[in-house]
């Protein structure tokens, strides 16, 4: 018996009612017969895509297994990003593909105020990875999404609207979260939501208030931080929303004892913290959660990227009394794909490699050996400023001088380019100012040997570079 797909062998007459083929016009292919070129693939996407960043890359990428993508022409490229930082198990996971094609044949979407079991034991077993009082889970689809959640949850419990981010802060796009945003993406589109402000960001590489030894005295920059604040403020704070580690702010490192002290700054002034661990969660870092260095847990955690590894789900954690009075206040965030079970079902998957393969001690053991290879790379390039980062999220800054420790986003340019000619895909920060640093984000179940690989293409692609300025 033919499929679906399979014409029939005498196609059935046309019926009177249906209109001439010219009034309709000509009806999209949705599966041509041969793929069309490069030219006209870049001619189509020129025509009809709307560009919403950076350039797109100029590779047609026609499929991705494990720690590798294929290009349309036969290319193997090494993805040193995870995808968009996110597919922490590489691309199309086995256990990943049979859990979707499982679920999509026997619950794929719901009504928003339906729920299903995947969703329940998704919840379940977040509470059960987080320290108390971290307990109601609320599930969505995007990190823009989740943070516009908890940010609208801290007003509605504190009776607050004021919010408190870093200066090289991304929390997402929507509105309550680009407001938060400082990095890039504020020019241009009117006012932001009232009460939003920013903060240093403590940059231990680039100290703005030193020490006597010269090191980041990170407490005066906190104190005179919130000095203006408090100065701004109209008495309604709500929320400080930071990230553990700044990614897209250039993968900056706080230093240990400062989510202490800043919790301690907002208690004083009765905001809660929400950490945006979108990059961070999930054992990308060596432990479950970033913020678990620092012995803080926050009064709201978000996660979203690491949590689908590279499919859309997202959640907001919080305290069952924050959930609560959340609640009597008539809290309302119903969304399209709240509560979705087969992006549930992923994250429950998910949960399931992350734990069997012990995916938070190899992270930390491929760190070490990741950061031992930036920094022999370092050793051999002046033009490598800076290596930081915690397990496998790992920052590398370019820059002119040495001595002053000026940035380069040219030369981060030249060797993002660079390396994609190797086949190595490199994540360069694409924010301005920010050029200069090397965001490398590989997938939690890569090899010693695919990290040797995408290190020797690194290094080489600086020696080229190098060798051109």
């Amino acid at each position: 018996m033919a499929d679906a797909t399979t014409p029939p062998s005498t196609p059935p007459s046309t019926p009177p009612s249906t209109p001439p083929s010219s009034a309709l016009g000509t009806p999209p292919s949705s599966e041509p017969s041969t793929p069309p070129s490069s030219a006209s693939f870049w001619a189509d996407a020129e025509r009809h895509l709307t560009r919403y960043g950076p350039a797109f890359t100029r590779e047609i990428i026609d499929r991705a297994a494990g720690s590798f993508l294929f290009t349309a022409d036969g290319r193997k490229i090494l993805d040193f990003t995870s995808g968009q930082m996110s597919a922490i198990l590489g691309h199309s996971h086995p256990e990943i593909v049979a859990t979707v094609r499982r679920q999509v044949g026997t619950l794929d979407h719901l009504y928003s105020g339906m729920l299903s079991r995947p969703v329940v034991d998704l919840a379940t077993r977040l509470a059960d990875s987080l320290p108390a009082p971290l307990e109601k889970v609320l599930l969505l689809t995007t990190g823009a999404e989740s943070n516009e959640a908890a940010l609208r949850m801290a007003k509605l419990v504190t009776g607050g609207h004021e919010v408190v981010s870093f200066a090289r802060s991304w929390h997402g796009m929507t509105q309550a979260a680009a407001s938060a945003t400082y990095s890039a993406g504020r020019k241009g589109y009117g006012p932001s939501a009232p009460g939003n402000f920013a903060i240093p960001v403590p940059n231990p590489y680039r100290p703005d208030l030193t020490a006597a030894d010269g090191s980041l005295d990170w407490r005066r920059q906190l104190d005179l931080a919130f000095d203006l604040i408090d100065a701004q403020s109209t008495g309604s704070l709500a929320a400080c929303l930071v990230e553990p580690i700044l990614s897209s702010g250039g993968v900056i490192e706080p230093p240990e004892g400062y989510f202490a002290a800043l919790r301690q700054k907002c208690r004083e002034r009765g905001m809660l913290l929400i950490l945006d661990e979108a990059q961070t969660g999930l054992c990308r870092t060596g432990t479950w959660y970033a913020f678990e260095r620092d012995g803080v847990v926050p009064d709201i955690l978000t996660l979203s990227k690491t949590l689908g590894a590279g499919l859309p789900l997202a959640a907001v954690v919080t305290s069952a009394e924050i959930e609560r009075e959340a609640h009597e206040r008539g809290f309302l965030f119903l969304t399209t794909h709240a509560s979705d079970p087969l992006v549930a079902a992923v994250g429950n998957t998910v949960l399931d490699v992350l734990i069997a393969d012990k995916l938070d001690e190899r992270a930390a053991s491929l760190g070490v050996f990741l950061r031992q290879g930036l920094e022999d790379i370092a050793a051999r390039h002046a033009v490598v400023g800076d290596v930081r980062g915690r397990g496998l999220l790992a920052g590398l800054e370019f820059v002119v001088d040495p001595g002053t420790g000026q940035g380069s986003d040219e030369v981060g340019a030249r060797v993002t380019g660079r390396c994609l000619e190797l086949g190595l895909h490199m994540n360069i920060v694409q924010l301005p100012g920010m050029g200069g640093v090397l965001r490398i984000a590989p997938p939690l179940t890569s090899t010693e040997d695919e990290l040797s690989l995408g290190l020797a293409m690194l290094d080489q692609a600086i020696a080229d570079v190098g060798g051109a300025l």
